[in-house]
């Protein structure tokens, strides 16, 4: 077994430079080469995951495949399922299922260390943040790299070089190279790069700061990536180069991309796959040329489009469109598969809330509709307008999970003459609760990793549109939830067209709806977005994708 070698990625100057694009882009250098790699996403914030995280502050929580039992203690245990957005683009870009094992927090570092400290493990010692956590942290790497064994595990650092809550981290990362064999680890530095326009230049000196803040911590990048809205000009390369004490060749253009897949192609071009691999050590120093062509194939379906298909999104989270980054990316995969460009528009549902005539007047204009997840009951009677749309003039609409509820709600409202039906979490005394808690929540108290999660079987009714889309009896998608359409309620709806098209393995749970007697109109309770990738579209996303542009021509 060859010796996995590890590459750390830290990021300068501010946060939102694409950090976890480079990351995903420097892993595919190594895929490009055919050697396994894995990726680990630190994450300084002291929560245990980030599933109790408002989208709007934080961005999308992503959902993988397995859950893992987190346990800090004998006597303690958490489920993990939920984890950093970043990991959806280490999927998208490396089509591998990423483990939640790999999302390391402070919030597991510290619990961990302190309840072991309180169930005596560290009797007589006084614990410290060096050596305690930095050794945890280092623990938390090597115990990834054991259960996969990557030839490559790439560990991006998140927050930036100076934030205090990333200090711990940055150390351990340190004590980590200086322990590890010679041409194991190799280290990252990806910075903005300012172009001032009143002197038409781009300006190195935050990037020089920004270095000399991480050698302050004893780390020495051995490659830096400097993000710009062009690529680098010779004479900053050689500038970056001189002051921070890299190669010239080891100075990376990081530019502004209309396909973000296209980085990798970008990095390779310059020459960094090959510069990597030959720091590490590694024998196959140059991209196959059969695996680079299928992703430039992969590339070029984003670029050449020949006609777009427009995508209203409205839901409570519009302010920050990471919020919805899978589902963005499950559209753009898509439609680019069916040769098209896909315009989202998003708009805030509590508009809908405050003049009702914006509901004609937006949705009038769109070729599709998608009612976004969420909780809570801000913008929920905008997001039931948007769907009541839908039914009523039969346009092509997908409800995820919240949005499937939702169009549920409006459903037995509009159609079936319930007046006031809702979900039990947004108004717990409705009449008609047709959306409810999950039997197995009703008793949960913590918020924290109780939810319906992960991957779960889903029973698919022949001869519906869902099935049509998979083709299958059977798929396994992803879920994220604790209040479900209840089947009694939907059972109701059969007289009026409304059809429970897919089931779990009891046949008690309903997993998607669908409208039988309109064009398109499907709603799933679980995330397809999640699994969808670069090379391989969601096929609910894809149909409903196809359905839409129909919809458009036949206009």
């Amino acid at each position: 077994m060859r010796a996995t070698r590890f590459v750390f990625i830290t990021g300068g100057v501010l946060s939102g430079i694409g950090k976890g694009v480079v990351s995903a882009s420097v892993a595919k250098l190594f895929q490009l080469r055919g050697y396994k790699v894995d990726m680990i996403k630190i994450d300084p914030y002291l929560n245990v995951d980030p599933g109790t995280l408002n989208p709007i502050e934080h961005g999308e929580v992503f959902v993988c495949e397995d859950v893992w039992t987190f346990k800090p203690a004998p006597a303690y245990s958490f489920t993990i399922a939920e984890i950093d957005q970043d990991f959806g683009t280490y999927e998208r870009f490396l089509d591998i299922n990423m483990h939640p094992q790999n999302n390391i927090t402070s919030g597991q570092v510290y619990l961990t260390v302190i309840l072991r400290e309180r169930s005596g493990e560290y009797l007589g010692k006084t614990i410290q943040v060096i050596p305690h956590i930095t050794e945890e942290i280092k623990n938390r790497i090597k115990l990834v790299a054991r259960r996969s064994q990557p030839d490559v595990l790439v560990v991006e650092i998140g927050g930036t070089v100076g934030d205090i809550e990333a200090m711990p981290f940055l150390e351990a990362v340190r004590q980590f190279r200086l322990e590890s064999p010679p041409n194991t680890t190799a280290l990252i530095h990806v910075t903005l790069i300012p172009f001032l326009k009143t002197v038409k230049q781009q300006k190195t000196k935050p990037t020089q700061h920004s270095v000399r803040e991480l050698q302050s911590m004893g780390l020495q990048p051995d490659v830096i990536v400097g993000r710009a809205e062009d690529c680098l000009t010779p004479d900053v390369r050689r500038k970056i180069s001189l002051f921070c004490n890299v190669p010239e060749e080891a100075v990376i253009s990081d530019p502004d991309l209309n396909v973000v897949y296209e980085l990798p192609l970008v990095f390779e071009s310059q020459g960094l796959g090959r510069y990597l691999a030959k720091l590490l050590k590694l024998e196959q120093v140059d991209a196959r040329p059969t695996l680079v062509n299928e992703w430039e194939k992969v590339v070029s379906l984003y670029k050449t489009t020949r006609d777009k298909v427009t995508i209203a999104m409205p839901g409570k989270y519009t302010f920050i469109h990471d919020s919805y980054i899978s589902i963005n990316e499950a559209l753009k995969h898509s439609a680019a598969h069916l040769g098209l460009n896909v315009e989202i528009r998003y708009i805030d549902s509590s508009k809908f809330e405050e003049d009702p005539g914006l509901v004609e007047e937006e949705l009038s204009q769109v070729d599709g509709i998608l009612l976004t997840p969420g909780f809570g009951s801000r913008g929920v009677e905008g997001m039931i307008q948007a769907a009541r749309y839908a039914i009523e003039k039969d346009r092509v609409f997908l409800g995820i999970c919240f949005g499937a509820q939702l169009l549920f709600v409006a459903f037995c409202r509009y159609v079936l003459g319930m007046k006031n039906a809702h979900s039990t979490e947004v108004d717990p005394s409705t009449p008609f609760p047709v959306v409810d808690l999950l039997p197995e929540q009703r008793n949960v108290a913590d918020m924290g990793g109780t939810m319906r999660l992960g991957s779960q079987d889903v029973y698919l009714v022949r001869g519906t549109r869902l099935y049509q889309a998979y083709g299958t009896d059977v798929i396994y998608e992803r879920f994220r939830h604790r209040y479900h359409i209840v089947r009694e309620y939907a059972l109701k709806g059969r007289d009026n067209g409304l059809v429970v098209s897919a089931v779990d393995r009891t046949g008690s749970i309903v997993n998607a709806i669908e409208l039988a007697d309109r064009k398109w109109i499907v709603g799933v309770q679980f995330h397809p977005e999640f699994k969808s990738r670069a090379v391989r579209p969601s096929p609910i996303y894809s149909t409903f994708v196809r359905s839409a542009y129909e919809q458009k021509r036949a206009k």
